[in-house]
Parts: C-alpha cells; structure tokens; sequence
C-alpha cells in the first residue's frame, strides 16, 4: 500500500515540475528590436512632413519632419489604428549604423567622450515584442522632453 502511494506521490510531483518547467518556457521574456532610424530616414529629413519608415506585418512606422528635426513617430496599426509610442534615452549606441560590427577606437572614445545622447521610441507588437527606432539626440525637434532612461532587459 505504501509503494502505490509513494508511485502516486512521484508520478504528481514529476507532473508538476513539467508544468512549471513549460510556464517559463511559455513566460519567455519579449525581445526589444533595435532599428537605426537615422538610417531608416536618410534623406528625407530635409523633407518636412510625414515619412514611412518601417512596415512590419500590420504595423506602419512613420515620422514627422519639421525643419529637419523629428518632431515626433508614430505607428498605426492596419485594424487597430494608432498604437501608443515610449520614448526612451540613452548614452549607448543601441542600433548600429549600416548593422557594422566594428568601429575604429578613436571614434568610439570620442563617442564615449562627448556623451552622446540617443532617443528612441518604441512600441509593442502583438506578440509582445518591442521594436525601438533610435535617432541621436540633435534630430529631436524637443529634445529629451518626457522620455524615460533606457534599461535594457539582459
């Protein structure tokens, strides 16, 4: 009788484990997409008005120019309509121009030296991702005005 019991007590105990084990498979925290909107915009920074620059699946990304300055993003979604946008900054480069792995070390202590500042925006998709587009702090027509310090999850 003790031996069933024991059989039973295991078989729940291993039954158990597994459940937890998949809920955190299944609770995977979400990835933040870094994209280089400097890049994604290029040229049409000296156009005023709203530019597309990014599609992904039912979301559209665009930005609103204003005498050379991004005066704002915005993403709006095929059947949902506009989507809400955060702004984050940070003193990392959190995109890389053209996706080059290597820089040369004069321009990186330079960098590191003068502070520069980044200003992303990001939004979640449906699937709980963030995608953040990245744009250095003097093609912000206001600056850093109501965007949060940038911690990344790792």
């Amino acid at each position: 009788m003790k031996i069933r019991c024991l059989k039973c007590l295991l078989a729940v105990a291993v039954a158990t484990f597994g459940l937890f084990g998949s809920a955190g498979a299944a609770l995977a925290a979400p990835k933040a997409n870094h994209h280089n909107g400097q890049q994604l915009l290029g040229e049409k920074i000296k156009t005023n008005g709203n530019h597309v620059i990014d599609k992904k699946g039912a979301y559209t990304t665009s930005v609103e120019v204003k005498g050379g300055k991004i005066a704002g993003l915005h993403v709006n979604h095929g059947k949902n309509g506009d989507v809400p946008v955060k702004k984050y900054k940070t003193n990392k480069k959190m995109a890389q121009v053209g996706q080059l792995r290597y820089q040369k070390a004069a321009f990186v202590l330079v960098q590191e030296y003068l502070g520069t500042t980044y200003i992303g925006y990001s939004y979640i998709d449906e699937y709980g991702n963030e995608e953040i587009y990245w744009f250095p702090y003097d093609m912000i027509l206001d600056g850093d005005t109501g965007a949060i310090l940038y911690v990344p999850a790792n």
